[in-house]
């Protein structure tokens, strides 16, 4: 049988078919949004309150929107994984454990290769929720909690294309995501953290991320300019002076050798607690490496020393690592 020849659309109707479909699922979305009830807080309860993952499943259409609200729950805190019906009724049902929470999605919630899943699931004895368009059908009947994804009638304009269906599953997936990672109090440091590739991930990483942590370029107050010059050549341009306790006394730059050189002829005897600056920026271990860049630019510093929240020297930090680092 030849296929039907393309029939040639004015810009007009293209457009027109474009915000009728984005029409269709806005609508959709609306309707979904007066059935979010007591059982979608039970569900978000009983992932809250589970020791394990979440093993979200689904065939076609249905299982690549699995895949994506498994990807959304663990890159905000909930750690999910994505199981193929047909791979687990072969041997990947290994991967779950008594303390997880199976969510399954299916539009007509009869799907021969995921009803299945449920007795297993039982076996195991591992929660059940279901995002389904058919809250009477097998998977909706069987599951703990069933989710209602139904839409009146899919963008396709035959029914048929998996659409608005489709936006209603991960509508609800992304509505599970955000309920719990409030409920847990995820913050943008804790994406930042899982994400630590990403452009936010670099703008909130904090100093300890960047800074030098071991040879850290320190004297005692009782060490000669002889001690420091040393370390400003080997050390990146920074010589700390701290006492035994590792409390910072003062810094010494390249450019206070400079300035003490232009001053005396010789300068290896003299003592670093007459060259150094006893009130010296530094930055604390747990601030954002951003604050750290604005102050070293604001100050013309090229590295600071890096304490903890009791003032105790743990390293240091320079304004190229951060900066390739991508923090600002």
């Amino acid at each position: 049988m030849s296929a039907a020849k393309p029939v040639a659309a004015t810009a007009a109707e293209s457009i027109e078919r474009g915000r009728r479909v984005v029409r269709m699922e806005r609508e959709a979305l609306q309707e979904l949004e007066g059935r979010i009830d007591a059982r979608f807080a039970r569900a978000v309860e009983m992932i809250a309150t589970s020791r394990g993952r979440v093993i979200v499943s689904g065939v076609g259409k249905s299982g690549l929107i699995a895949r994506k609200i498994a990807a959304t729950l663990t890159s905000t805190g909930t750690p999910a994984v994505y199981l193929h019906p047909t791979e687990g009724m072969h041997g990947d049902l290994g991967i779950v454990g008594a303390d997880d929470v199976a969510i399954l999605l299916s539009k007509s919630g009869e799907s021969a290769e995921l009803v299945p899943l449920l007795s297993h699931f039982a076996r195991f004895g591992v929660h059940t929720i279901a995002i389904t368009g058919a809250t009477e059908s097998s998977l909706g009947r069987g599951a703990e909690v069933t989710l209602d994804a139904a839409v009146r009638e899919e963008a396709c304009p035959h029914d048929l294309a998996p659409t608005t269906s489709t936006t209603a599953a991960l509508a609800l997936g992304d509505a599970l995501a955000v309920a719990l990672l409030e409920a847990k109090g995820f913050r943008r440091e804790d994406f930042a953290r899982l994400h630590p590739g990403g452009a936010l991930g670099r703008k909130l990483l904090r100093v300890s991320d960047v800074m030098e942590r071991e040879r850290l370029p320190v004297v005692g107050d009782g060490a000669t300019m002889r001690e420091a010059v040393v370390l400003l050549a080997e050390r990146r341009g920074i010589a700390i002076v701290a006492d035994g306790a590792r409390k910072i006394l003062g810094v010494i730059t390249a450019g206070d050798l400079t300035r003490l050189m232009e001053k005396r002829q010789e300068v290896f005897s003299v003592p670093v607690r007459d060259v150094m600056t006893r009130t010296p920026r530094t930055a604390r271990d747990d601030e954002f490496g951003s604050a750290a860049v604005h102050r070293m630019e604001e100050h013309g510093i090229m590295a600071l020393p890096v304490t903890d929240a009791a003032g105790v020297l743990v390293g240091v930090v320079h304004l190229h690592d951060l900066m390739r680092a991508g923090v600002v």
